[in-house]
């Protein structure tokens, strides 16, 4: 089924809950219904992009164009040999519905990704991450469609280029050129955890671990920590943890001896806490407008209840600037940020 929408606030399609007009909203149940979406006249001549439940995104303005959203669901085993378990996933399930539904069976692989808000298709795209685990560990193959070519590929892993909070999904030509429909992940049935990693050290006497244990503490940390979505809306962290040469860090860590930092993926790098360094420039609950780092974590920005687009990016720029003023060290929003010819450049 399709459903198509004009003239939409996007307010309630994001979680930061900012006002913002799109002029074609359109849902669509099944990979069949996105072609045919694709391929209607009004759809031929606007820019698109395809969100998920709207949790890693800021409409900066009105969008010109059509929005699509998946609706595509299902869960189902495709392989199941031994201790590896193939698991395909439509675009649009819920991310942690997901990893509920894989603690549900008893397989293990992404229980410390518990509570991240969006869908399958985002974590595929952003490349997700949390206490030492990102989706590219346990992602298999990614279904996409392309719009270009105008048909169905799938990308193995390799393919995909993954990165810190990146894959090449994010950086192709045209922009939203594969729009991701299934993600095909390598979880296991044998019993193992990843709990060295920040909070999760505690956990390592716990002679009863289980899948729900983690899940629940996770679940507990993140609800402590970030916005009630009910009352304050955000993106989560808004900035990704900087990652910086050796030296560099050797001369901050000389003046900061009790800073943060954890191994990067590339040899002779380290990465640094971004949220830290936001509350260490001084920013702990500063605000402009109604947008507001939050208290319990400076990577938030929130929606304090009566912010626009405009204040999120002027409170970004100046948490960018004075965090490399006392660190020179350059932050880099993980939020996507639509459109973005609209953000004035500085």
């Amino acid at each position: 089924m399709i459903d198509v929408q004009y003239n939409v606030d996007l307010a309630r399609h994001t979680t930061f809950g900012i006002s913002a007009k799109c002029d074609i909203f359109a849902e669509y149940d099944t990979v069949d219904d996105l072609v045919q979406l694709l391929c209607s006249p009004e759809l031929q001549k606007v820019p698109i992009i395809n969100i998920g439940e709207g949790s890693n995104i800021l409409f900066v303005s009105d969008f010109n164009g059509a929005v699509l959203h998946s609706r595509i669901y299902g869960i189902e085993i495709i392989s199941d040999k031994g201790d590896e378990v193939l698991v395909r996933a439509g675009s649009g399930v819920c991310w942690d519905s997901f990893v509920g539904w894989a603690a549900e069976n008893s397989l293990y692989g992404i229980e410390n990704l518990s509570s991240i808000p969006g869908t399958v298709g985002a974590s595929a795209i952003q490349n997700i991450g949390a206490y030492g685990v990102e989706a590219k560990d346990v992602i298999f193959k990614v279904e996409a469609y392309d719009t270009v070519e105008h048909k169905n590929k799938v990308f193995s892993v390799e393919e995909c280029l993954y990165g810190y909070r990146d894959s090449m999904f994010k950086h192709t030509q045209p922009h939203e050129r594969y729009i991701v429909t299934h993600v095909q992940y390598r979880l296991s049935r044998k019993k193992q955890f990843n709990i060295s990693y920040g909070a999760l050290s505690k956990m390592a006497s716990d002679i009863d671990l289980t899948l729900h244990k983690v899940r629940d503490f996770i679940t507990q940390v993140r609800n402590k920590k970030l916005p009630d979505p009910a009352k304050n809306g955000s993106a989560g962290s808004f900035f990704k943890n900087p990652v910086v040469p050796t030296a560099i860090f050797n001369k901050l860590a000389d003046r900061h001896p009790d800073m943060p930092h954890y191994p990067a993926e590339k040899q002779g790098f380290i990465k640094l806490s971004a949220g830290w360094l936001i509350e260490h420039a001084g920013l702990k609950g500063f605000s402009i407008g109604g947008a507001v780092v939050w208290p319990l974590q400076c990577l938030v920005i929130a929606n304090a209840g009566n912010a626009d687009a405009s204040d999120v990016i002027s409170l970004m720029e100046h948490i960018q600037q004075c965090v490399k003023n006392e660190f020179q060290v350059n932050l880099f929003p993980e939020v996507l940020l639509i459109p973005e010819k609209a953000i004035l450049k500085k």
